[in-house]
């Protein structure tokens, strides 16, 4: 069954914030969809058996803090 896992992600900015915080996520396994919204700096996964260490992990590796 499908989960979602919403983050704020402050640092992001730009098209290219929303393309490689998207990319990373996208990698992570279990990982189905990334919606990623500028104006709330909000980022929502959605998919199975997620993993919070996993997918805080994949923000920091786009260069990012998520809380």
């Amino acid at each position: 069954m499908p989960t979602t896992a919403t983050f704020t992600v402050p640092g992001m900015s730009c098209e290219h914030c929303k393309a490689a915080v998207t990319e990373e996520l996208s990698e992570v396994p279990g990982v189905e969809s990334v919606n990623v919204d500028l104006q709330s700096k909000l980022v929502s996964v959605s998919g199975a058996d997620l993993q919070d260490s996993a997918l805080r992990a994949a923000i920091e590796e786009a260069g990012y803090e998520a809380s």
